[in-house]
């Protein structure tokens, strides 16, 4: 964008107001060429260095340019004179500024410019506020579901950790370390590789937060004006909370087992398999917390309201569902022991429960990321399809422009009427007012076959279309309807020129992406009820082979009387670019969260696959062989893995429908339809098994070429 200002008269509450008190900007601005000045971000962005002077379209040269911290991004200011130079617009201006602090009188004005200038009110932010406070609440939920996984896997990991290293313990142990002392060194050790596990994912995420950044600025600039810096800076916040993080989770996964460490007897250290004799009780816990946790989400669900309830909901039933795994695994291996009848069968079941508990953690976790997969991509997908009918439904106009002013967009109709191109002109002109307390646009619709056909309604009185355009009625948006709890058919009573209107709402129509709320109302009631209606607005119906001629016509015949025009496929377009950046953050979460998940998998099974040897080698001693026994540890591992996708389809399924139902319409005051997608399901379940299948390949590769002297070992060491 540029922005042509005349620094001097600027109000004082304007955003770049500050810059006449700098003498040193302003002898820049006045004296030579002048100075274009750009924030840092801008100038990183056009690959451009101060005192370049880039040239417009035009061929129309900037002067030079100069970085200005202060500056918006996304915008090249210059001196008015400039500006108007730059855009080929001499004595020409797009806006006046009226400083907040003036008594401005409205009617004065449009004695002197009558239909040359229209109050145009600023933006209210609330609606922006409310906005960034939902993303944020999103992306810290999102945060924290990422938190929890790594929770599980840091967990699993140090179990087995701890169980590896028995045999060191036990030797201390017997020396004469006090185990008070034993436990000290152990933190140590811990908060040592915390600190460098902890200092390296928060250079990691600075990584994936600045590489995600320019889509998320672009979202936020496209559908609400807000512009952002396309830059982090990684201060002592970032490192004080994300090592504080890592600090806490690394506690909380290691406190019980350093707990049960320090209470254990001496001698319990000479049986590895000591807390595995406790496996049940453990599982019985287990199914207790679980219900504990359906029971809190139950009372959320019940008594909650908002995006915190929601993602209560969502996080414990993700808590109940995780462990909940192990115990249906568990059942699942006791069910096929008890039908098994060849001794390799029985065992493969029997140990398989044994196994369990090495490996429930990291199921938990690829449980987690398999489940937030499903919910995440089942929302996105449905609302991508959603969005998709909803804009063919909304922009069923070839030919959408805005005209200078009301003047202008009178001449520009005019002649439209006598184009043979042209089959139909929508005025689709807007004013604005506020229902409790809440801004809201007035939109004027025409009784045309466009709307009648094709505007979406999600509820509608029996000839909606017939009441809006013969009675006082309204349709309303819902975000508005959800937000100030309008119900069909009910009365409602809003500001208009001089005096309140009394409509009918005979109508919800969906209304995505608008932070604001929105009225439809006959486009003569608007005129006759709103005397600052824009006027400016129209959108044109006409055979899509000749839509661009037609826009080349208007452009040609009337210049700047047209502030904007585009084509439908340019609108569809920039919208579902809009879209995909959107969910470019979710989605990188989603997958980032499912390679952690994997990789603490693969972890877990490198880890087991020593300690597993002392189980093996006696089945192998009884005839079964290497390559047998590393199949089915595979067959085993796929197995939980698959069980794990079985658990995650309904918990997926029943987070898609949080999102859509609650989250959503919490956050932004639609609930879009929820949608089932048995395709996604079984892609799912096949990174499932092909997660398991890459995670176990090494491991299972090692025991297949396990030496028949390393497995003799096992006897000869055999404590």
């Amino acid at each position: 964008r540029i922005i042509g200002v005349e620094p001097v008269s600027l109000p004082r509450r304007s955003p770049i107001a500050h810059m006449r008190s700098r003498a040193d900007v302003l002898e820049e601005f006045f004296t030579g060429s002048g100075r274009s000045f750009v924030a840092p971000q801008t100038l990183r962005r056009l690959n451009l260095a101060e005192g370049a002077q880039p040239q417009t379209e035009r061929g129309q040269q900037f002067p030079p340019l100069a970085a200005l911290a202060e500056a918006p991004p996304g915008a090249i200011i210059v001196d008015i004179g400039v500006a108007q130079r730059l855009l080929d617009r001499p004595g020409k201006l797009s806006r006046l500024v009226i400083a907040d602090e003036e008594t401005f009188d409205e009617a004065r004005l449009k004695g002197v410019a009558g239909d040359a200038l229209r109050l145009v009110a600023p933006d209210d932010d609330s609606d922006l506020a409310h906005l960034t406070d939902s993303f944020h609440l999103n992306l810290t939920a999102f945060g924290f579901l990422a938190f929890l996984v790594g929770l599980f896997i840091v967990h699993a990991a140090y179990g087995l950790a701890f169980e590896q290293r028995l045999a060191t313990l036990r030797t201390l142990r017997a020396l004469g370390v006090a185990p008070p002392h034993l436990i000290a060194a152990m933190a140590f050790e811990i908060a040592v590789l915390t600190l460098i596990a902890g200092g390296a994912g928060v250079l990691g995420g600075h990584a994936i937060a600045q590489a995600l950044l320019p889509d998320v600025a672009q979202s936020l600039e496209s559908l609400y004006g807000a512009q952002i810096s396309d830059r982090l800076t990684l201060d002592a916040r970032w490192w004080l909370s994300g090592l504080a993080m890592a600090g806490a989770g690394a506690a909380l996964a290691a406190a019980s087992g350093l707990t049960k460490a320090l209470r254990l007897p001496a001698l319990s250290f000479a049986r590895p398999m000591a807390w595995r004799g406790a496996h049940h009780r453990y599982l019985r816990r287990q199914a207790a917390l679980a219900a504990l946790a359906l029971v809190a989400a139950a009372g959320a669900y019940g008594f909650g309201e908002g995006l915190a309830s929601g993602f209560a909901i969502i996080g414990l039933a993700l808590l109940a569902a995780a462990l909940s795994l192990p115990i249906g695994l568990a059942g699942a291996l006791a069910l096929g022991e008890r039908f098994a009848h060849r001794p390799l069968a029985r065992w493969f079941f029997a140990d398989g429960r044994q196994e369990i508990s090495g490996l429930s953690l990291a199921l938990m976790a690829l449980l987690i990321a398999l489940a937030t997969n499903i919910g995440v991509g089942g929302m996105v997908e449905g609302f991508r399809q959603t969005f998709d009918r909803w804009l063919d439904a909304r922009l069923v106009a070839e030919i959408y422009f805005e005209a200078a002013t009301p003047a202008d967009a009178r001449d520009i109709e005019a002649w439209a009427r006598t184009q043979p191109d042209i089959a139909a002109i929508l005025p689709v002109w807007r004013a604005k007012t506020r229902i409790g307390g809440w801004p809201v646009d007035v939109v004027g619709m025409t009784p045309h076959e466009p709307y009648t056909a094709h505007f979406p309604l999600i509820d509608a009185v029996p000839d909606a279309w017939t009441a809006l355009h013969a009675q006082d009625a309204v349709l309303v948006s819902e975000q508005l309807a959800r937000r100030l709890g309008f119900a069909l058919g009910a009365t409602l009573e809003f500001p208009a020129s001089g005096r309140d209107w009394r409509a009918r709402i005979v109508g919800v129509f969906p209304d995505y992406g608008n932070p604001k709320g929105q009225l439809r109302i006959d486009h003569e009631k608007l005129k006759r009820y709103f005397d600052d209606a824009s006027g400016v607005h129209y959108s044109l119906r006409v055979d899509p082979g000749v839509t661009a001629r037609v826009i080349e016509n208007m452009q040609q015949r009337f210049g700047g009387k047209i502030a904007r025009i585009v084509d439908q496929a340019e609108v569809k377009t920039l919208s579902t670019d809009i879209f995909e950046r959107t969910f470019a953050v979710t989605t990188a979460l989603n997958t980032l969260t499912l390679i952690v998940s994997g990789v603490a998998l693969f972890a877990s099974l490198l880890t087991l696959g020593d300690m597993r040897r002392a189980r093996i080698a006696p089945v192998w001693a009884l005839g079964a062989t290497r390559r047998e026994l590393a199949g089915l540890e595979m067959a085993r591992v796929m197995a939980f893995a698959a069980g794990a996708a079985a658990f995650a389809i309904p918990l997926g399924l029943f987070m898609t429908w949080c999102l859509v139902a609650i989250v959503n319409v919490a956050a932004f005051g639609w609930r879009l339809p929820f949608h089932m997608f048995p395709a996604q399901w079984l892609a799912v379940f096949l990174i499932a098994l092909g997660a398991a299948a890459f995670a176990a390949l090494i491991p299972f590769a090692r025991l297949a070429r396990v030496s028949p002297t390393e497995l003799l070992k096992v006897f000869s060491n055999e404590r």
